[in-house]
């Protein structure tokens, strides 16, 4: 008796997804529990597994497709009524034609080709199984398969080892530098060669007295020499925008166009946060197993001046403002598909190790595309942290429907007055854009001056944090 594999619900306002990869093939067994195919949603991507044990007889939804919860993506069959498997891809081995007697007995046939340039060897079962034990992107699976490249032998360079699509791009320029790939250049008969003293020696022609060498531009510049014109390669990839990359560009813009935003900067002393840092590292780690970081200093100084100004803590619903009084801070982490913002829930109740360890985690999980939709529902502020990347000053685009979003930089030694001296010290420039609908910019300040303050002083943050 076939059974039927269905979209399941997606979660909370979620109602289509698109099919993002197949892990089984039409006419494998399957067992009820095994993961099935890959659903790319716009918060997070999820295995769909057999709900039922026999052979995959059909699939319904190819990969790209959209579909919608309920929708039939494959049908799983009894063994007994299992047809023998269909291969998914056609054998890209050409039939070789027979070979003709020669004609002209006075001239010699050309030596026939290898069969190497016309035949590609397919692989074997058991490199197929290898690749697919491989941890790569849904993209660059993609994209070897594409191509014919064997992903065990591609160097990952993503987190944990997993291969990108970069990862596959830098192996085929490297596969063509070397020679490995030219299938058209096989097709094509050669020449015999010139004898070295057959050859032409090619002679310069001689420079017209009336005519430079290098030709000269309308502004007087020299041009570049005409052969860059046809030797430079203008190779161009179209790439199938994931289904999350989709949703990030479309809350993008949807923040600019309904929300007044504004953005006001202000610059923070590091040094404090780093002596304390420096003092305390080696112990906090060998008590709590994390390491002590910047984000929970931040994190406190944020739910501290949130409570001073309720306001950046708050969220638009009609014609009210709905004020909260309970803290999920988003933590923004990017990853190979996009940017994602797991919350850390009631953070103003965590101690600094609690919330090492729930950034730590969450990050891991983000990386490794094992976030849950409860990870990333809800948030009331977002701290996105540019400066890991070497960003010294940024304006963060608002996460709606929140109201505040501060944005950390780079830190940099720079000169600074202090009681009429100037001194070096590590200084950070910070950033926060607001919802100007219902934050004014003096509240916007205010608050940005608080977090300077708590930084500056981080022993005021086991009180107001």
């Amino acid at each position: 008796m076939a059974t039927e594999i269905k979209v399941p619900p997606l979660g909370e306002s979620i109602v289509e997804a698109t099919v993002g990869r197949w892990l089984k093939r039409e006419g494998e067994s399957v067992s009820e529990g095994d993961p099935v195919v890959e659903l790319e949603t716009e918060k997070v991507n999820m295995e769909v597994t057999a709900n039922g044990s026999g052979v995959l007889g059909q699939i319904v939804k190819q990969e790209g497709e959209t579909v919608n919860i309920g929708d039939t993506l494959a049908v799983i069959a009894s063994a007994a009524d299992a047809r023998p498997p269909v291969p998914t891809r056609p054998a890209r081995l050409r039939p070789q034609p027979a070979p003709q007697p020669p004609t002209q007995p006075a001239s010699p046939p050309p030596a026939p080709a290898p069969a190497l340039a016309t035949q590609p060897p397919t692989q074997p079962a058991t490199q197929v199984s290898n690749q697919d034990a491989v941890r790569a992107t849904p993209l660059a699976r993609r994209m070897a398969e594409e191509y014919g490249v064997d992903l065990t032998q591609v160097q990952g360079t993503g987190p944990a080892g997993r291969v990108t699509h970069d990862d596959v791009s830098v192996y085929l320029g490297a596969a063509n530098a070397n020679g490995a790939s030219a299938p058209a250049q096989s097709q094509t008969p050669t020449l015999p060669a010139v004898p070295p003293q057959q050859q032409p020696i090619p002679t310069p022609a001689p420079a017209s007295p009336t005519m430079p060498a290098t030709a000269l531009t309308p502004f007087g510049q020299p041009s570049m020499p005409s052969a860059f014109s046809y030797t430079a390669t203008r190779s161009e990839e179209r790439i199938r925008m994931s289904r999350r990359r989709q949703t990030i560009a479309r809350r993008l813009v949807e923040a600019q166009h309904t929300a007044a935003m504004l953005t006001t900067f202000n610059e923070v002393d590091m040094s404090a946060v780093m002596e304390l840092r420096k003092r305390r590292r080696d112990a906090f780690k060998e008590r709590h197993g994390v390491g002590l970081g910047f984000m929970s200093f931040f994190t406190k100084a944020v739910i501290g001046a949130l409570k001073q100004y309720p306001r950046l803590n708050a969220e638009i619903q009609g014609d009210e403002i709905v004020l909260k009084h309970y803290y999920d801070i988003g933590i923004a982490v990017s990853t190979d598909e996009g940017v994602v913002v797991p919350v850390i829930r009631d953070a103003d109740r965590l101690s600094f190790a609690a919330i090492e360890h729930e950034i730590a985690e969450l990050a891991e999980k983000a990386r490794d595309r094992r976030l849950s939709l409860e990870d990333l529902q809800g948030g009331t502020f977002t701290i996105s942290n540019g400066g890991i990347f070497g960003s010294l000053l940024s304006t963060p685009i608002l996460n709606g429907p929140q109201v505040g979003i501060l944005g950390m930089h780079k830190i940099e030694e720079r000169p600074i007055a202090v009681n009429g001296q100037v001194v070096i010290h590590p200084m950070m420039y910070l950033a926060v854009s607001y919802d100007h609908r219902i934050v004014d910019g003096a509240e916007a300040v205010g608050f940005l001056v608080r977090i300077k303050e708590l930084l500056e002083d981080p022993e005021t943050l086991l009180l107001e944090g």
